[in-house]
């Protein structure tokens, strides 16, 4: 529960791709407009071209789809990606609920998360909140992603 909103998380379905695709175009359109990258087919293309419903799971609020979050494993991390919450739902607290839950979890198996995030985006200081950091940026290939990491957090302590 955050503040007087209720929100559940559903196991995503393949039927679930259309209104995640929507989402991310509507949730990265200022920053990709801000870095002269936005495409608006292929904004909505990369999500559908990657979207794995095993690893996601669907924000709901009140019985209705409010944004969505992946935790996809890798061999030596989790990889935080699609965590997109409603425009009119930001700000509410429930991302951060949302992440509190999903990096509890990681805690619990000891297992570091990471994720991308676009430069400059104000989605930076709720992962920094988080207890992130910057990452490796080995392998990033353009000046618009930061590599951020999180390292698993013992029981009892907060980042």
């Amino acid at each position: 529960m955050t503040g007087t909103l209720h929100w559940t998380l559903r196991p995503a379905s393949a039927a679930d791709v259309d209104a995640v695709a929507e989402l991310r175009a509507v949730v990265l359109r200022p920053d990709l407009e801000r870095l002269g990258r936005y495409d608006e087919r292929r904004v909505r293309q990369r999500l559908r071209d990657g979207f794995a419903p095993r690893h996601t799971r669907v924000i709901e609020v009140g019985g209705a789809f409010a944004g969505c979050v992946a935790l996809r494993p890798a061999e030596d991390a989790h990889w935080l990606e699609h965590f997109y919450v409603a425009p009119h739902l930001q700000g509410s607290g429930i991302g951060s609920a949302v992440l509190r839950r999903v990096l509890g979890r990681c805690d619990a198996k000891g297992v570091p998360v990471r994720l991308i995030v676009l430069r400059g985006s104000p989605a930076r200081r709720l992962y920094e909140r988080h207890g992130f950091g910057l990452g490796s940026q080995d392998g990033v290939r353009n000046a618009v992603d930061v590599v951020m990491e999180r390292r698993p957090t013992p029981p009892g302590r907060t980042p």
